[in-house]
C-alpha cells in the first residue's frame, strides 16, 4: 500500500488566492505547514467558487464523536483517487460532489534512496501554487461541526520525478495537481467526468529540493 506524505505548505501569501485561483484571498493566512488535524484552506463550488476553511484529514459524517473524529481524520487526510467512490469514508462525498481544490506552495515527501529519510519540498517550477484536487465534508452532531478536506493522489510508479519518493517496494503515490485551466471543471463536473481529472502532473514541471534543517 502506498503512502505519501501528508504534510504541505500553505500560500506564501493572501493575494495568491485571488491571483492563482480568482477567489476573495483570506483576510488572515493560517500556520506556514499544514498536517493532518491542522486548519487549512480549501476552495469548494458555492453559488461561485469561495474559500473555506476546514480540518485536513476527513471526518465521514458517520462518525460518532469528535475524538472519534480526531482517531479517523489522521488516516484519512490522504485519499486514493481509485477507491474514492467505493471507500467507506469517501464514498458519499464522492457522490454528493463535494469536490475542491487545496492551494498549496509545496508538499514535503521523504527521499529514500540513502536508505534515511531525507524531507524533500517538491513545488511547481516557476513558483506558481498548485491547486490539488480533494473533497470536503462537513460533520455535525448538536452544535458541533468539523468542516474537513483530504487530498487525492494518483499513481506515480512510472512518475519521472516522484517515483524516487516513499519507502522502497512501495507503489509510489503523488497528489491529483490539476492544471490551471481545469480548475472550475473540476468543481462543476459532472460525476462521470470528473474522473478524467485524475492525472499525474508532468515531472519537467516540477522541481524536488532537499528541506533545508533550521
Amino acid at each position: 500500500m502506498g503512502r505519501m506524505s501528508t504534510q504541505y505548505e500553505c500560500l506564501k501569501s493572501p493575494d495568491l488566492y485571488a491571483e492563482a485561483f480568482g477567489i476573495a484571498p483570506p483576510d488572515a493566512l493560517l500556520g506556514k505547514e499544514v498536517w493532518p488535524r491542522q486548519p487549512g484552506f480549501f476552495i469548494r463550488k458555492a453559488q461561485v467558487s469561495e474559500l473555506a476553511q476546514g480540518q485536513f484529514g476527513l471526518v465521514p459524517t458517520w462518525v460518532k464523536s469528535a475524538s472519534d473524529a480526531k482517531l479517523r481524520s489522521t488516516k484519512l487526510a490522504v485519499t486514493r483517487y481509485e477507491t474514492m467512490s467505493t471507500a467507506t469514508a469517501t464514498r458519499d462525498v464522492w457522490l454528493k460532489g463535494q469536490r475542491c481544490i487545496i492551494p498549496m506552495q509545496a508538499f514535503l515527501e521523504d527521499d529514500w534512496r540513502s536508505g534515511k529519510a531525507v524531507p524533500t519540498r517538491i513545488a511547481r517550477v516557476d513558483g506558481q501554487p498548485m491547486g490539488v484536487a480533494g473533497l470536503w465534508e462537513r460533520w455535525t452532531q448538536g452544535d458541533q461541526e468539523i468542516v474537513s478536506f483530504t487530498l487525492l493522489t494518483v499513481n506515480a510508479n512510472s512518475h519521472a520525478l516522484m517515483n524516487r519518493y516513499g519507502q522502497n517496494g512501495n507503489e509510489k503515490r503523488m497528489p491529483a495537481i490539476l492544471n490551471e485551466g481545469a480548475y472550475g471543471a473540476w468543481l462543476s463536473a459532472p460525476l462521470d467526468k470528473a474522473r478524467e481529472f485524475m492525472r499525474a502532473y508532468p515531472a519537467h514541471l516540477l522541481l524536488a529540493n532537499p528541506v533545508q534543517k533550521k
